[in-house]
Protein backbone atom coordinates (compact mmCIF):
# COMPACT_ATOMS: atom_id res chain seq x y z
CA UNK A 1 0.00 0.00 0.00
CA UNK A 2 1.15 3.65 -0.70
CA UNK A 3 2.90 5.28 2.00
CA UNK A 4 0.36 8.25 3.15
CA UNK A 5 3.36 10.70 2.92
CA UNK A 6 4.16 9.33 -0.67
CA UNK A 7 3.59 11.56 -3.44
CA UNK A 8 2.31 10.28 -7.15
CA UNK A 9 1.13 11.97 -9.83
CA UNK A 10 -0.63 9.37 -11.39
CA UNK A 11 -1.33 9.89 -15.48
CA UNK A 12 -4.08 8.35 -17.15
CA UNK A 13 -3.65 7.90 -20.90
CA UNK A 14 -7.67 7.76 -22.53
CA UNK A 15 -10.60 9.41 -21.85
CA UNK A 16 -13.28 6.57 -22.48
CA UNK A 17 -15.20 4.58 -20.09
CA UNK A 18 -12.29 3.20 -18.90
CA UNK A 19 -9.84 6.12 -18.31
CA UNK A 20 -12.81 7.62 -16.64
CA UNK A 21 -13.69 5.17 -13.97
CA UNK A 22 -10.36 4.81 -13.40
CA UNK A 23 -10.73 8.27 -12.21
CA UNK A 24 -13.34 8.69 -10.11
CA UNK A 25 -12.37 5.46 -8.45
CA UNK A 26 -8.57 6.68 -7.59
CA UNK A 27 -10.23 9.91 -6.39
CA UNK A 28 -12.39 7.91 -4.37
CA UNK A 29 -9.76 5.56 -2.83
CA UNK A 30 -9.33 5.63 1.00
CA UNK A 31 -5.62 6.60 0.55
CA UNK A 32 -6.11 9.47 -2.12
CA UNK A 33 -4.89 12.82 -0.87
CA UNK A 34 -5.42 15.63 -2.98
CA UNK A 35 -2.54 17.64 -1.87
CA UNK A 36 0.02 14.81 -2.14
CA UNK A 37 -1.91 13.00 -5.45
CA UNK A 38 -1.85 14.69 -8.71
CA UNK A 39 -4.29 12.82 -11.14
CA UNK A 40 -4.20 14.07 -14.99
CA UNK A 41 -6.08 12.40 -17.58
CA UNK A 42 -5.00 12.66 -21.04
CA UNK A 43 -7.61 12.39 -23.94
CA UNK A 44 -6.47 13.02 -27.74
CA UNK A 45 -9.87 14.38 -28.85
CA UNK A 46 -12.56 14.67 -26.52
CA UNK A 47 -14.32 12.39 -23.60
CA UNK A 48 -16.41 9.51 -24.55
CA UNK A 49 -15.45 10.52 -27.75
CA UNK A 50 -15.17 6.54 -28.76
CA UNK A 51 -17.35 3.73 -28.42
CA UNK A 52 -17.56 5.01 -24.95
CA UNK A 53 -20.28 7.53 -25.91
CA UNK A 54 -21.41 5.58 -29.12
CA UNK A 55 -22.43 1.96 -27.43
CA UNK A 56 -25.35 0.45 -26.42
CA UNK A 57 -24.88 0.75 -22.56
CA UNK A 58 -26.17 -2.90 -21.70
CA UNK A 59 -25.09 -4.19 -18.41
CA UNK A 60 -25.66 -7.62 -17.31
CA UNK A 61 -24.72 -10.66 -14.73
CA UNK A 62 -24.22 -13.61 -17.48
CA UNK A 63 -21.81 -11.01 -19.27
CA UNK A 64 -18.03 -12.16 -19.46
CA UNK A 65 -15.46 -12.06 -18.09
CA UNK A 66 -16.58 -13.79 -15.36
CA UNK A 67 -14.31 -12.77 -12.59
CA UNK A 68 -14.87 -9.12 -12.86
CA UNK A 69 -18.72 -8.41 -14.00
CA UNK A 70 -20.42 -9.35 -10.86
CA UNK A 71 -18.27 -6.91 -9.10
CA UNK A 72 -18.44 -4.53 -11.75
CA UNK A 73 -22.28 -4.93 -12.16
CA UNK A 74 -22.87 -3.97 -8.24
CA UNK A 75 -20.94 -1.28 -8.97
CA UNK A 76 -23.15 0.07 -11.42
CA UNK A 77 -26.15 -0.01 -9.03
CA UNK A 78 -24.28 1.76 -6.21
CA UNK A 79 -23.48 4.45 -8.36
CA UNK A 80 -26.60 5.00 -9.91
CA UNK A 81 -27.92 4.73 -6.00
CA UNK A 82 -25.05 7.53 -5.12
CA UNK A 83 -25.13 9.88 -7.34
CA UNK A 84 -28.80 9.97 -9.23
CA UNK A 85 -27.63 7.57 -12.30
CA UNK A 86 -31.43 6.93 -12.94
CA UNK A 87 -32.05 10.47 -13.74
CA UNK A 88 -28.30 11.32 -14.73
CA UNK A 89 -27.29 8.44 -16.66
CA UNK A 90 -30.57 6.67 -17.81
CA UNK A 91 -29.70 3.68 -15.23
CA UNK A 92 -32.65 1.34 -15.05
CA UNK A 93 -33.63 -2.29 -14.96
CA UNK A 94 -34.26 -4.03 -18.12
CA UNK A 95 -35.70 -7.49 -19.76
CA UNK A 96 -33.85 -8.70 -22.05
CA UNK A 97 -34.21 -11.68 -24.65
CA UNK A 98 -33.51 -13.19 -28.54
CA UNK A 99 -36.14 -12.50 -30.84
CA UNK A 100 -35.86 -14.98 -34.27
CA UNK A 101 -38.45 -12.62 -37.25
CA UNK A 102 -39.11 -13.00 -40.56
CA UNK A 103 -38.22 -9.41 -41.91
CA UNK A 104 -40.67 -7.63 -44.76
CA UNK A 105 -39.81 -5.66 -47.78
CA UNK A 106 -38.50 -2.76 -47.24
CA UNK A 107 -40.26 0.10 -49.23
CA UNK A 108 -40.01 3.25 -47.11
CA UNK A 109 -37.21 5.29 -45.71
CA UNK A 110 -34.97 4.18 -47.83
CA UNK A 111 -32.64 6.99 -47.98
CA UNK A 112 -29.97 8.13 -45.49
CA UNK A 113 -31.46 11.48 -44.73
CA UNK A 114 -33.98 9.55 -42.94
CA UNK A 115 -36.86 10.77 -45.78
CA UNK A 116 -39.07 8.32 -47.06
CA UNK A 117 -38.51 7.29 -50.46
CA UNK A 118 -42.14 7.18 -51.56
CA UNK A 119 -43.91 9.76 -49.84
CA UNK A 120 -44.67 9.43 -45.81
CA UNK A 121 -45.50 6.10 -44.47
CA UNK A 122 -48.28 5.73 -41.64
CA UNK A 123 -48.41 2.37 -39.76
CA UNK A 124 -51.73 0.61 -38.19
CA UNK A 125 -50.09 -0.76 -35.88
CA UNK A 126 -53.17 -3.32 -36.17
CA UNK A 127 -52.84 -6.15 -33.42
CA UNK A 128 -56.38 -8.24 -33.90
CA UNK A 129 -57.14 -10.99 -32.09
CA UNK A 130 -55.89 -13.63 -34.63
CA UNK A 131 -52.27 -10.95 -34.82
CA UNK A 132 -51.97 -11.46 -30.68
CA UNK A 133 -52.62 -15.23 -31.44
CA UNK A 134 -49.66 -15.07 -32.98
CA UNK A 135 -47.38 -13.03 -30.55
CA UNK A 136 -48.00 -15.08 -27.69
CA UNK A 137 -47.51 -18.51 -29.89
CA UNK A 138 -44.21 -17.11 -30.06
CA UNK A 139 -43.63 -16.91 -26.28
CA UNK A 140 -43.29 -12.94 -26.73
CA UNK A 141 -44.51 -10.56 -23.35
CA UNK A 142 -47.39 -8.44 -23.52
CA UNK A 143 -45.68 -5.83 -22.79
CA UNK A 144 -42.49 -6.35 -25.67
CA UNK A 145 -46.08 -5.10 -28.31
CA UNK A 146 -43.42 -2.65 -30.66
CA UNK A 147 -42.88 -5.51 -32.79
CA UNK A 148 -44.55 -6.80 -35.93
CA UNK A 149 -46.69 -10.40 -35.12
CA UNK A 150 -46.70 -11.94 -38.82
CA UNK A 151 -42.97 -11.53 -38.65
CA UNK A 152 -42.23 -12.92 -35.14
CA UNK A 153 -41.27 -16.48 -35.36
CA UNK A 154 -39.44 -17.23 -31.46
CA UNK A 155 -38.80 -15.63 -28.39
CA UNK A 156 -36.65 -16.38 -25.84
CA UNK A 157 -35.77 -14.53 -21.92
CA UNK A 158 -31.70 -13.83 -21.86
CA UNK A 159 -31.91 -12.17 -19.00
CA UNK A 160 -34.71 -10.03 -16.49
CA UNK A 161 -34.61 -7.16 -13.95
CA UNK A 162 -32.21 -8.56 -11.45
CA UNK A 163 -29.74 -10.08 -14.05
CA UNK A 164 -29.76 -6.92 -16.67
CA UNK A 165 -29.72 -3.50 -16.67
CA UNK A 166 -29.04 -0.56 -18.97
CA UNK A 167 -27.02 3.54 -18.93
CA UNK A 168 -26.69 6.13 -21.50
CA UNK A 169 -23.12 5.37 -22.17
CA UNK A 170 -22.18 8.72 -23.06
CA UNK A 171 -24.04 10.26 -20.17
CA UNK A 172 -22.48 7.69 -17.86
CA UNK A 173 -18.83 8.04 -19.10
CA UNK A 174 -19.26 12.03 -19.01
CA UNK A 175 -20.76 11.80 -15.38
CA UNK A 176 -17.44 9.28 -13.96
CA UNK A 177 -15.21 11.93 -15.61
CA UNK A 178 -17.23 15.21 -13.59
CA UNK A 179 -17.62 13.32 -10.93
CA UNK A 180 -13.90 12.48 -10.59
CA UNK A 181 -13.02 16.35 -11.45
CA UNK A 182 -14.81 17.17 -8.28
CA UNK A 183 -12.06 15.53 -6.54
CA UNK A 184 -9.35 16.76 -8.27
CA UNK A 185 -8.63 15.62 -10.84
CA UNK A 186 -7.06 17.72 -14.16
CA UNK A 187 -8.52 16.77 -17.88
CA UNK A 188 -6.16 17.86 -20.91
CA UNK A 189 -7.17 17.49 -24.21
CA UNK A 190 -3.74 16.27 -25.84
CA UNK A 191 -2.23 13.29 -27.73
CA UNK A 192 0.03 11.23 -25.65
CA UNK A 193 3.36 10.55 -27.90
CA UNK A 194 5.14 8.68 -25.50
CA UNK A 195 5.81 7.04 -22.27
CA UNK A 196 9.23 7.88 -20.61
CA UNK A 197 10.94 5.24 -18.63
CA UNK A 198 13.74 5.28 -16.15
CA UNK A 199 17.52 3.61 -17.72
CA UNK A 200 16.31 0.53 -18.76
CA UNK A 201 12.51 0.62 -19.12
CA UNK A 202 12.30 -0.24 -15.45
CA UNK A 203 9.67 2.02 -14.14
CA UNK A 204 7.63 4.78 -15.30
CA UNK A 205 9.13 8.54 -15.30
CA UNK A 206 6.74 10.57 -17.38
CA UNK A 207 4.33 11.46 -20.48
CA UNK A 208 4.96 13.47 -23.13
CA UNK A 209 1.77 14.93 -25.25
CA UNK A 210 1.02 16.93 -27.52
CA UNK A 211 -1.49 19.85 -26.89
CA UNK A 212 -4.72 19.46 -29.00
CA UNK A 213 -5.17 23.16 -29.67
CA UNK A 214 -1.45 24.63 -29.56
CA UNK A 215 0.25 21.57 -31.11
CA UNK A 216 2.58 22.44 -28.44
CA UNK A 217 4.72 19.41 -26.45
CA UNK A 218 4.71 19.03 -22.98
CA UNK A 219 5.90 16.40 -20.60
CA UNK A 220 4.26 15.83 -17.25
CA UNK A 221 6.07 14.01 -14.46
CA UNK A 222 4.59 10.38 -14.22
CA UNK A 223 5.00 7.47 -11.02
CA UNK A 224 1.99 5.82 -12.39
CA UNK A 225 0.45 5.44 -15.96
CA UNK A 226 -2.50 3.78 -16.85
CA UNK A 227 -2.70 2.79 -20.59
CA UNK A 228 -6.97 3.09 -21.02
CA UNK A 229 -7.05 4.31 -24.78
CA UNK A 230 -9.34 1.38 -25.62
CA UNK A 231 -8.09 0.37 -29.49
CA UNK A 232 -5.35 3.10 -29.06
CA UNK A 233 -3.42 1.57 -26.80
CA UNK A 234 -1.05 -0.54 -29.15
CA UNK A 235 -0.15 3.19 -30.46
CA UNK A 236 1.07 4.43 -27.63
CA UNK A 237 2.37 0.58 -26.08
CA UNK A 238 3.54 -1.06 -28.82
CA UNK A 239 4.03 -4.18 -27.34
CA UNK A 240 -0.04 -4.10 -25.98
CA UNK A 241 -1.75 -6.60 -28.19
CA UNK A 242 -4.68 -4.59 -28.90
CA UNK A 243 -6.68 -4.17 -31.99
CA UNK A 244 -9.69 -2.07 -33.25
CA UNK A 245 -12.94 -3.36 -35.13
CA UNK A 246 -15.28 -0.42 -36.25
CA UNK A 247 -18.96 -0.87 -35.84
CA UNK A 248 -22.35 1.08 -36.58
CA UNK A 249 -25.09 1.77 -35.16
CA UNK A 250 -28.12 4.23 -35.42
CA UNK A 251 -30.37 5.82 -32.66
CA UNK A 252 -34.18 6.00 -33.70
CA UNK A 253 -37.06 7.83 -31.51
CA UNK A 254 -39.87 5.82 -31.98
CA UNK A 255 -43.16 6.84 -33.35
CA UNK A 256 -44.33 5.66 -30.12
CA UNK A 257 -42.92 4.92 -26.67
CA UNK A 258 -41.92 1.26 -26.82
CA UNK A 259 -41.04 -0.68 -23.34
CA UNK A 260 -37.84 -1.67 -21.59
CA UNK A 261 -36.24 -4.44 -23.47
CA UNK A 262 -32.80 -5.05 -25.15
CA UNK A 263 -33.47 -7.64 -27.82
CA UNK A 264 -30.50 -9.78 -29.71
CA UNK A 265 -31.88 -10.28 -33.11
CA UNK A 266 -31.67 -13.07 -35.88
CA UNK A 267 -33.86 -11.75 -39.07
CA UNK A 268 -34.25 -14.15 -41.96
CA UNK A 269 -34.64 -11.34 -45.20
CA UNK A 270 -36.84 -11.96 -47.94
CA UNK A 271 -35.08 -12.66 -51.67
CA UNK A 272 -36.41 -9.36 -52.51
CA UNK A 273 -34.90 -7.20 -49.53
CA UNK A 274 -32.50 -4.64 -50.03
CA UNK A 275 -31.80 -1.33 -51.56
CA UNK A 276 -30.35 -1.83 -55.20
CA UNK A 277 -26.15 -1.53 -55.06
CA UNK A 278 -26.20 0.00 -51.33
CA UNK A 279 -27.00 -2.78 -49.37
CA UNK A 280 -23.51 -3.98 -47.81
CA UNK A 281 -25.36 -7.22 -46.55
CA UNK A 282 -26.24 -7.96 -50.30
CA UNK A 283 -22.68 -7.10 -51.18
CA UNK A 284 -21.16 -8.81 -49.15
CA UNK A 285 -19.52 -11.93 -50.71
CA UNK A 286 -19.24 -13.32 -47.61
CA UNK A 287 -22.45 -13.99 -46.65
CA UNK A 288 -24.24 -17.75 -47.14
CA UNK A 289 -27.63 -16.91 -45.89
CA UNK A 290 -29.71 -14.27 -45.79
CA UNK A 291 -29.71 -13.68 -42.11
CA UNK A 292 -28.70 -10.79 -40.00
CA UNK A 293 -28.53 -10.14 -36.35
CA UNK A 294 -29.07 -6.35 -35.14
CA UNK A 295 -29.50 -5.79 -31.73
CA UNK A 296 -31.60 -3.12 -30.35
CA UNK A 297 -32.40 -1.32 -26.66
CA UNK A 298 -35.16 0.47 -26.07
CA UNK A 299 -33.81 3.25 -24.05
CA UNK A 300 -35.62 6.15 -21.80
CA UNK A 301 -37.08 9.06 -23.25
CA UNK A 302 -38.47 7.01 -26.23
CA UNK A 303 -35.32 6.38 -27.91
CA UNK A 304 -33.93 3.06 -29.50
CA UNK A 305 -30.43 2.31 -30.21
CA UNK A 306 -29.63 -0.34 -32.68
CA UNK A 307 -26.34 -1.58 -33.88
CA UNK A 308 -25.17 -4.31 -36.60
CA UNK A 309 -22.54 -6.03 -37.13
CA UNK A 310 -18.32 -5.17 -36.76
CA UNK A 311 -15.81 -4.56 -39.98
CA UNK A 312 -12.36 -4.19 -40.38
CA UNK A 313 -12.78 -2.47 -43.95
CA UNK A 314 -11.08 0.67 -42.39
CA UNK A 315 -7.94 0.54 -40.69
CA UNK A 316 -8.39 2.37 -37.27
CA UNK A 317 -7.70 6.43 -37.31
CA UNK A 318 -5.71 8.86 -35.34
CA UNK A 319 -8.13 9.90 -32.79
CA UNK A 320 -12.45 9.10 -32.06
CA UNK A 321 -12.78 12.25 -33.95
CA UNK A 322 -11.78 11.08 -37.39
CA UNK A 323 -13.59 7.63 -37.37
CA UNK A 324 -15.46 7.26 -40.72
CA UNK A 325 -18.99 6.41 -40.49
CA UNK A 326 -20.72 4.80 -43.23
CA UNK A 327 -23.52 5.84 -43.85
CA UNK A 328 -25.22 3.03 -45.98
CA UNK A 329 -24.16 0.34 -43.34
CA UNK A 330 -25.74 2.95 -41.12
CA UNK A 331 -29.06 2.73 -43.50
CA UNK A 332 -28.95 -0.89 -43.48
CA UNK A 333 -29.04 -1.15 -39.58
CA UNK A 334 -32.84 1.10 -40.13
CA UNK A 335 -33.34 -1.26 -42.70
CA UNK A 336 -33.44 -4.53 -41.12
CA UNK A 337 -34.80 -3.08 -37.65
CA UNK A 338 -38.02 -1.43 -39.65
CA UNK A 339 -38.51 -5.00 -41.28
CA UNK A 340 -39.60 -6.01 -37.85
CA UNK A 341 -41.06 -3.19 -36.07
CA UNK A 342 -43.17 -0.70 -37.27
CA UNK A 343 -42.14 1.75 -34.62
CA UNK A 344 -38.83 1.90 -35.63
CA UNK A 345 -40.14 2.01 -39.31
CA UNK A 346 -42.09 5.17 -38.80
CA UNK A 347 -39.60 6.40 -36.47
CA UNK A 348 -37.09 9.65 -36.90
CA UNK A 349 -33.52 8.62 -37.46
CA UNK A 350 -31.53 10.99 -35.02
CA UNK A 351 -27.89 9.88 -35.23
CA UNK A 352 -25.86 7.77 -37.72
CA UNK A 353 -22.11 6.64 -36.02
CA UNK A 354 -19.26 4.41 -36.51
CA UNK A 355 -16.58 3.51 -33.22
CA UNK A 356 -13.67 1.23 -33.16
CA UNK A 357 -14.17 -1.57 -29.96
CA UNK A 358 -10.55 -3.11 -28.42
CA UNK A 359 -10.03 -6.45 -28.51
CA UNK A 360 -7.38 -8.72 -27.55
CA UNK A 361 -5.47 -10.36 -30.44
CA UNK A 362 -3.85 -12.90 -28.28
CA UNK A 363 -3.46 -14.91 -25.24
CA UNK A 364 -7.03 -16.29 -25.03
CA UNK A 365 -9.29 -13.04 -25.10
CA UNK A 366 -9.71 -9.77 -22.93
CA UNK A 367 -9.73 -6.98 -21.47
CA UNK A 368 -6.20 -6.80 -19.93
CA UNK A 369 -5.86 -5.12 -16.66
CA UNK A 370 -2.85 -4.88 -14.79
CA UNK A 371 0.64 -4.37 -14.35
CA UNK A 372 2.95 -4.84 -17.42
CA UNK A 373 6.48 -5.41 -15.71
CA UNK A 374 7.65 -2.01 -15.90
CA UNK A 375 6.85 -0.48 -12.64
CA UNK A 376 4.24 2.01 -12.76
CA UNK A 377 2.98 1.34 -15.82
CA UNK A 378 -0.77 -0.69 -16.12
CA UNK A 379 -2.81 -1.29 -18.79
CA UNK A 380 -6.35 -0.79 -18.82
CA UNK A 381 -7.88 -2.56 -22.34
CA UNK A 382 -9.39 -4.98 -24.64
CA UNK A 383 -12.96 -4.75 -23.14
CA UNK A 384 -14.51 -5.65 -26.47
CA UNK A 385 -18.36 -4.69 -26.47
CA UNK A 386 -18.38 -4.89 -22.73
CA UNK A 387 -16.00 -1.59 -21.71
CA UNK A 388 -19.24 0.63 -20.08
CA UNK A 389 -20.12 -3.19 -18.45
CA UNK A 390 -17.43 -3.53 -16.92
CA UNK A 391 -15.91 0.04 -16.20
CA UNK A 392 -16.64 0.85 -12.68
CA UNK A 393 -15.43 -3.14 -11.98
CA UNK A 394 -11.99 -2.07 -13.53
CA UNK A 395 -11.68 1.24 -12.94
CA UNK A 396 -12.34 -0.08 -9.07
CA UNK A 397 -9.34 -2.61 -9.11
CA UNK A 398 -7.01 -0.38 -10.81
CA UNK A 399 -7.41 2.42 -8.31
CA UNK A 400 -5.90 -0.69 -5.91
CA UNK A 401 -3.43 -1.45 -8.06
CA UNK A 402 -2.20 2.17 -7.47
CA UNK A 403 -2.53 2.36 -4.07
CA UNK A 404 -2.10 -0.73 -3.07
CA UNK A 405 -0.21 -2.50 -5.07
CA UNK A 406 -2.28 -5.48 -6.18
CA UNK A 407 -6.29 -5.98 -6.82
CA UNK A 408 -8.16 -6.73 -3.63
CA UNK A 409 -12.21 -6.25 -5.06
CA UNK A 410 -11.92 -9.36 -7.70
CA UNK A 411 -9.40 -11.43 -8.58
CA UNK A 412 -8.02 -10.74 -12.20
CA UNK A 413 -5.23 -13.07 -11.75
CA UNK A 414 -6.65 -14.14 -15.45
CA UNK A 415 -6.43 -10.68 -16.99
CA UNK A 416 -2.75 -9.70 -16.40
CA UNK A 417 -1.20 -8.31 -19.05
CA UNK A 418 1.93 -10.03 -18.66
CA UNK A 419 0.63 -13.34 -19.47
CA UNK A 420 0.92 -12.06 -23.30
CA UNK A 421 3.37 -9.01 -23.19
Amino acid sequence: MASPAEKKEIVIIGGGIIGCTSAYFLTRHPSYDPSKHKITLLEASKVAGGASGKAGGLLALWAYPTNIVPLSYRLHAQLAQEHGGESRWGYRQIHCGQLTAKGRPNQTKNSTDGQSAKGDSVSLNKRDGKALGKVTAAGLPKDLNWFSPDSVRDYSEMGDPSTTAQVHPYHFTTSMASLAQEKGLNIILGSATSIDTADNNSAVKSVTYEDKSTKETHTIPATDVIIAAGPWASRIYHPAPISGMRAHSVTITPSKPISAYAIFTEISLPASFGRGNTNTFLKSKSRTSKTVTPEIYARPNNEAYACGEGDHLVPLPKTTEDVETDLDRCQDIVDYVSSISDELKDGEVTARQACYLPNVTGGGGGPLVGETGVTGLLLASGHTCWGIQNGPGTGKVISEFVFEGRAKSANVASLDPRRVL
